[in-house]
């Protein structure tokens, strides 16, 4: 059971094109909040100046409005806790960071990277842990002095309990993390910037997040946030403590994390190729959560209607293309062919488009696209599908020539010709010719079709034949069969 009012956040940083697992961290946050009719807060971390970018950002905005995601407090939109990209937050973490020093929550840490090299390595050398000794948490005001006056700078480390911390992982039940695992952590740099250690959770606890969903990759950070929560509540910044829960790993090829690297990481390229929103994104909630155990095809709407936390599986979920691209199909056949239609657009014109501007007759496309949307995987693919009907002559390639045209097609066609040129232009009345110059050489209709096929679109599959010639014309049918016949008896 959950407790109204939610308020969760989806918190990425700009750095290069958007990645589907992030993706899946924000649909998941999206349903869970409209599920309880909650609050979605859109935050950006862009703290880190070396790796963010303005255009990164940009995209992101753009990624969440392609995706169809809203969001209730944010960029563009506002709200009560703005404003809601760190950058401009920095002086409240210096002030919340002042605050933990002046508690004894935190202390200065002058040690080196080379002083921590080494006793890194002598405690993995004595099979002790490796994470920092706490050698400077009860520093005198001497040895501090001494310190400074060698020059030596200092970051801040968050003093952590020498106690285990328990919480309830709401994906994972129960989690205990031993404090030899969990050592002091740095929270702000030697040069002042603060770090993710301590920005995240601050924002978490302003903005008054309920619930923090986010990758299994962070739950190793979850008692160090824990921790900085209770010092938070004791100096009277945060309310509440959130609850986690750590969503499973996306893995890729070889059951590996899926990572920015993997070509079918990027949200651009499923853009790019012309998914759909609904099939990607529909996609995209089966890695660690179902509908139902018999049901994979379902909407954005009943997604959010039936989402629950609890229902989401705690075992790593295998990124697979094909079932990706299978799910976009029977979204695309979903559509109306008025949608379809103008979802199809920007691939029916330059830079996809072989053919001419003018080339392009919208009447006949009107007339392919209700036989092109059973057909096509993504909407990219209807360049190729029906590119018969705009171009000169067919697109087509040596492979199917060489596949249709086989010893005896010459006589076919010119069987097959005579026949079309005598029929009525309707697509019954074309089947029944070819099927007729099939008869007349031993040949059965799959067979028959194959040569006129080649012939007239270029390609060995594509589109229901008769009716991509019926919708082509009589005269330009005729005459790439002609062709075909020259090519083959030259």
């Amino acid at each position: 059971m959950v407790n109204a009012p939610v308020r969760v956040r989806f918190c990425p940083s700009p750095t290069g094109n958007p990645h589907v697992g992030l993706v899946r961290t924000a649909l998941f946050n999206w349903a869970f909040a409209r599920h309880h009719g909650g609050t979605l807060v859109f935050r950006i971390e862009d703290t880190d100046a070396a790796r963010d970018s303005e255009d990164s950002y940009n995209q992101l905005l753009e990624s969440m409005r392609w995706l169809g995601f809203d969001w209730d407090e944010g960029p563009e939109v506002g709200g009560p806790h703005a404003p809601y990209r760190q950058s401009q937050r920095m002086d409240i973490y210096k002030d919340v960071a002042d605050r933990l020093l002046a508690g004894g929550y935190a202390y200065h840490c002058y040690c080196t990277t080379e002083e921590l090299d080494a006793r890194r390595d002598a405690a993995r050398a004595a099979g002790k842990p490796s994470g920092y000794d706490g050698h400077c948490r009860e520093l005198s005001a001497e040895q501090i002095s001494a310190y400074e006056a060698e020059g030596r700078t200092s970051i801040v480390r968050f003093r952590m309990p020498d106690e285990a911390l328990t919480f309830t992982d709401l994906v994972r039940g129960e989690l205990t993390f031993q404090p030899e695992n969990v050592p002091d952590y740095g929270i702000v740099r030697a040069n002042g910037a603060p770090l993710y250690t301590l920005v995240n959770p601050v924002d978490d606890a302003l903005m008054e997040i309920t619930h923090v969903l986010r990758g299994e990759d962070l739950l190793s950070s979850t008692p160090r946030q824990l921790a900085l929560y209770k010092a938070l509540i004791e100096l009277g910044i945060a309310k509440d403590t959130p609850a986690f829960g750590h969503l499973p790993y996306v893995m890729g090829e070889g059951n590996k994390k899926l990572s920015k690297r993997d070509p079918q990481a990027s949200l651009n390229l499923y853009r790019e190729r012309g998914f759909l929103p609904e099939g990607l994104l529909n996609y995209l909630s089966l890695l660690g959560w179902s509908i139902a155990e018999d049901r994979d095809i379902f909407s954005v709407e009943e997604m959010v209607a039936a989402f629950d936390i609890k229902d989401v599986n705690a075992n790593p979920a295998r990124f697979d293309l094909k079932k990706c691209e299978h799910i976009n199909a029977e979204h695309i056949r979903k559509m109306d062919v008025k949608a379809f239609t103008e979802a199809c657009g920007p691939w029916l014109k330059a830079p996809f488009a072989p053919w001419a501007p003018e080339a392009f007759d919208a009447e006949q496309f009107a007339a392919i696209a209700p036989h092109a949307r059973t057909r096509v995987t993504v909407l990219s693919d209807i360049t190729a599908n029906v590119d018969f009907l705009f171009l000169d002559e067919p697109a087509t390639d040596e492979a199917s020539w060489n596949k249709a045209m086989k010893e005896g097609s010459d006589a076919l066609l010119v069987t097959a010709r005579a026949k079309l040129g005598d029929a009525e232009w309707n697509a019954d009345a074309l089947k029944n010719a070819i099927l007729a110059a099939g008869e007349e050489h031993g040949l059965k209709l799959g067979k028959a079709q194959a040569p006129v096929r080649v012939a007239v679109t270029g390609r060995t599959i594509g589109l229901p034949l008769f009716e991509s010639l019926e919708i082509l014309g009589r005269e330009k049918t005729l005459a790439r069969i002609d062709a075909a016949l020259a090519k083959l008896t030259a």
